[in-house]
């Protein structure tokens, strides 16, 4: 095995960004949500199938082993490797819809809330939801078999796969929605399908093992290989299409996948129920199976516990005894007729249990989202309070129903045998499909014995005592991997064994996953979790942040920051040498490039906000501009006047040289210095003339009157000199005028800044005194918050809302102003152009979704959001200063808007890279009222 071999030649046949070999890189880019660690000696990024291909070609000729990933966000240690890691590029993210909706196809790239998505408009879905589709993509949905809370066996990839595009281990590409694929994949492959269907001989041959796997297949089974494949079908292109389904990449590469979707039935209900024993709630889930309800979940009373401090928990359920437990039900009907029929059998099932005490039914949409946020908040709870140091593990176990509470009681009596107190158990119940949740620490050989000794007592109890499933729902990968023969006997195993030997004959797939003689394999390479801050400590390293991530696709994500500074501290802890190319990559690429936007914190299950950490570590990293950050700070009005300055010299250079020329000259300066020099955009502004206006308060008596707090930002950037924007206050003062209101400032007008741009660069000190003077000037001018304030840039509304709030001001973001004292005061005639609109992340942050789209629906009821795009990434000056992390954010916004007219932000530095990267005009929302509005009679 050669893997500098590999390299040299892997390098002649893709381009430099595609292959990944600096040190830093490779740890983070190894890392997935696993509680394993190993290192990738190379990370490749395939592009297309010719990628792949030349992958695999490569790896026979050197003999190494190769590893798909998808979005990493798998538990059992399949997506790891020492070898070579195939990740994808963003090349792999499309899909198409049949007309009726009936089928998609997907590339394994697409996020599978994506497909979903895509689906709305049909009223349909994909059938496996998993609790991490969010974040996890196609690709690994099919090769683990993912289910979920609702999808139960009928509705998972294998059962509703229509088609698959495989690549196998020799290069050889056949796609079984193709008949032509088909044909000459038997006649240039009769050998291996003889052999799958001699596999399929052995079986039938076998009447224990037929009802064997029959019964396995009864339940949520992702243990070994998909032996009901085999049992399934005859023709062995089929089954070795559906062995494809839940291999974990040990048989070939999932290049594109076809699903028949599931009825996403619009009319929903959800009620939670109490049990006092655990032994009558498994025997309503058992008579709740013959009923027409979507999801069952089940929480044991720790797991209630965990969660006592969430909102909509009902009262009954902390007065539940020990032994006691809960269900959370979920019924749907394609209408209100059809939903009311499911509830009302529900209720009659419920009514026959005295003991049971329910919440009822409802309907409302927010009741049923605390409900669910209650059961999703089990797994974090127990994260959020574990020890530094220490992993959350997760397991995923599957009984037979009439085994169930005896099950759920087994399990809590090793819990307390192995000492995990903190131990919790919630699942999927009509499926007898229990996940249990407890806090491990590796840290030595005794804590290593400890989970040892639980899972083999685990694996024995679940496999042999009640004819269980080890994983129903997590895949094999290598925590499993030595309890697949336990689980399946020698007979199956050997049939499984022939399997990876028929379709990987030189073990180079995925070795040592699903397959793995190594009985201790599930205690190696053990991941260390070490402390290395409190902001991030609490990280499980699930990777539910990375999708939202602006800078996922240019350098690291969340996760990979979080990872890569834990490896750091620990080397440093140690004594350890750190390599200064290591440190080097690391400051550039964890630190230089975060946004740090804290949007990451919105998909964390534990809250965590990476952009804090990154602040921190740049406060550290920039300690020596402490005095010029101090000296700007006491002198801001100048700094905003030569801002001003510099807007006013490069407008006239634009108009000169062209706007595009100058750009195109100053991108030619940032190569020549190895990007040490900012980026002038065409879509720079020019300067606005700042607001002057009297030093006047509001008084008591005074009505209609509302302060205008206009950033810094507003007051200095007008439009471009390649559009006919006007400068925001402009436009705001005359929509305030429209609407009857008096208006009054701050002083002084000039000079007052949020402080923002002092905490993005980790000048905390300095960001916080300028804060104070905002606020202090707000608090005068309003009569003591008397007024509402009005703040008309994003960012800076979230910078000073919190504080705002804690001295009793009222201060209101652009959409959220709008929404709750403008459109009631204004006759608006809707611009009916399709309209692109982005929602920053600082008003996502604030939670002005519902403000900003009924405000939308009032100016311009034809909008647009382009998806997958969370932040643009311009992040205050990086937009100049790194503009490839705000292409890198919007590089699918222009395919997104080629329909629309023009484009609406309420952030202005926003909205120069948000014009540059669509090629609309980005305005801002009250720039867009204001044309729009007249006085209301």
């Amino acid at each position: 095995m050669s893997i500098s071999l590999f390299l040299t030649d892997i390098k002649k046949h893709l381009p430099s960004d595609c292959v990944v070999s600096d040190p830093m890189r490779l740890f983070a880019l190894g890392t997935d949500a696993s509680f394993y660690r190993l290192v990738p000696k190379v990370v490749v990024y395939a592009r297309n199938e010719t990628d792949v291909k030349q992958i695999l070609k490569l790896g026979h000729k050197h003999q190494v082993s190769v590893t798909f990933r998808a979005a990493g966000t798998s538990l059992s240690g399949q997506a790891v490797t020492d070898s070579v890691l195939v990740m994808l590029s963003d090349a792999w993210r499309s899909h198409r819809v049949e007309p009726l909706g009936d089928v998609i196809h997907l590339q394994p790239g697409v996020i599978g809330a994506q497909a979903n998505r895509a689906l709305k408009p049909y009223d349909r879905k994909i059938g496996p939801d998993p609790a991490s589709i969010n974040a996890c993509k196609i690709g690994g949905i099919v090769a683990n078999n993912a289910s979920g809370m609702c999808c139960g066996t009928a509705h998972n990839s294998y059962h509703t796969l229509h088609g698959i595009r495989i690549i196998l281990f020799d290069g050889t590409l056949v796609d079984t929605r193709e008949p032509s694929s088909v044909e000459a994949f038997r006649q240039s492959h009769s050998a291996l399908l003889e052999q799958l269907t001699n596999i399929r001989t052995q079986l039938l041959a076998q009447p224990r093992l037929v009802e064997k796997v029959r019964h396995k297949y009864r339940l949520k089974n992702t243990t070994g290989y998909g032996l009901n494949a085999v049992l399934d079908f005859e023709d062995p292109v089929q089954i070795l299409a559906h062995l494809m389904v839940g291999s974990e990449g040990t048989l070939g590469f999932i290049s594109e996948v076809a699903f028949k979707t599931v009825p996403d039935y619009p009319f929903r209900a959800s009620a939670m129920i109490g049990f006092n024993d655990l032994s009558l709630c498994a025997q309503t889930v058992e008579r709740l199976k013959e009923l027409n309800v979507d999801a069952v979940e089940l929480l044991d009373k720790r797991a209630v516990n965990s969660v006592k401090h969430m909102q909509g928990l009902p009262a009954f359920s902390l007065q539940l005894p020990d032994a006691g437990g809960m269900l959370l039900i979920d019924v749907r009907g394609e209408s209100t007729q059809h939903l009311d029929e499911n509830i009302q059998s529900v209720n009659a099932l419920l009514e026959s249990i005295p003991s049971a005490q329910s919440t009822g039914f409802t309907q409302s949409t927010h009741e049923i989202e605390q409900y669910w946020k209650i059961r999703k908040g089990t797994f974090p709870a127990v994260g959020a309070v574990r020890e530094v140091g220490t992993t959350v593990i997760i397991e995923d176990v599957a009984f037979p129903l009439n085994y169930l509470a005896e099950g759920v009681g087994r399990l809590q009596a090793l819990f307390d045998k192995y000492n995990y107190h903190e131990a919790i158990i919630f699942g999927h119940a009509l499926e007898g499909n229990l996940h249990f949740v407890f806090t491990q620490s590796f840290e030595n050989e005794q804590e290593i014995e400890r989970y040892d000794h639980f899972m083999k007592e685990v694996s024995n109890m679940v496999a042999i005592e009640f004819g269980g499933s080890l994983k129903a729902e997590h895949g094999t990968g290598r925590n499993m991997a030595p309890f697949v023969a336990l689980e399946w006997g020698n007979e199956a195993y050997d049939l499984m064994k022939q399997i990876k030997a028929i379709l990987d004959p030189h073990q180079l797939l995925n070795p040592g996953v699903v397959i793995n003689e190594n009985d201790q394999v599930h205690i190696e390479n053990l991941k260390a979790m070490p402390a290395a801050d409190a902001i991030v400590d609490r990280c499980i390293e699930c990777g539910f942040c990375e999708p939202i991530c602006p800078s996922k696709d240019f350098t690291l994500t969340p996760r990979q920051r979080i990872t890569t500074f834990r490896e750091l501290t620990r080397l440093q802890s140690a004594g350890e040498p750190v390599n200064a190319q290591w440190r080097k990559s690391f400051e550039f690429q964890a630190i230089d490039s975060c946004a740090a936007t804290g949007l990451c914190a919105s998909q964390c299950p534990v809250d965590i906000n990476t952009g804090e950490l990154v602040l921190k570590l740049r406060a550290q990293q920039n300690h020596r501009s402490r005095a010029l950050a101090k000296s700007l700070s006491r002198h801001f009005a100048t700094v905003a006047s030569f801002t001003r300055g510099a807007l006013k010299i490069q407008s006239i250079l634009q108009r000169i040289l062209g706007a595009q020329r100058l750009e195109n000259a100053t991108m030619a300066v940032r190569r020549w210095t190895g990007g040490r020099t900012p980026l002038w955009l065409a879509t720079t502004p020019k300067a606005a003339k700042p607001i002057y206006a009297r030093n006047v308060s509001a008084e008591p008596t005074d009505l209609n009157t509302v302060v205008y707090w206009s950033s810094c930002v507003a007051q200095s950037m007008a439009g471009s000199v390649n559009d006919d924007r006007s400068d925001i206050p402009s436009a705001a003062q005359s929509v305030l005028k429209k609407a009857g209101l008096n208006i009054v400032y701050p002083q002084p007008t000039r000079g007052l800044c949020c402080g923002q741009p002092f905490f993005s660069k980790g000048h905390a000190q300095q960001g916080t005194q300028m804060m104070e003077e905002v606020l202090d000037a707000l608090w005068e001018v309003s009569s003591g918050g008397r007024y509402p304030v009005l703040s008309d840039t994003s960012p800076c509304s979230l910078q000073l809302k919190e504080s705002a709030l804690k001295r009793g001001i009222q201060l209101y973001d652009s959409s959220a102003f709008i929404d709750r004292f403008l459109l009631n005061r204004l006759t608006i005639s809707p611009e009916r152009q399709p309209v692109a609109v982005h929602l920053t992340c600082s008003a996502q942050k604030q939670g002005l979704e519902q403000s900003f789209k009924r405000v939308l629906d009032a100016v311009t009821p034809n909008w647009v959001q382009p998806t997958d795009i969370a932040c643009c990434g311009f992040a205050g000056d990086k937009g100049f200063q790194l503009p490839e992390l705000n292409a890198a954010a919007l590089k699918t916004l222009g395919v997104q808007t080629t329909s629309c007219a023009f484009g609406i932000s309420t952030s202005r530095t926003c909205e120069i890279g948000l014009s540059k990267h669509s090629g609309l005009t980005y305005y801002s929302l009250f720039e867009v009222l204001d044309k729009v509005s007249t006085k209301s009679d």
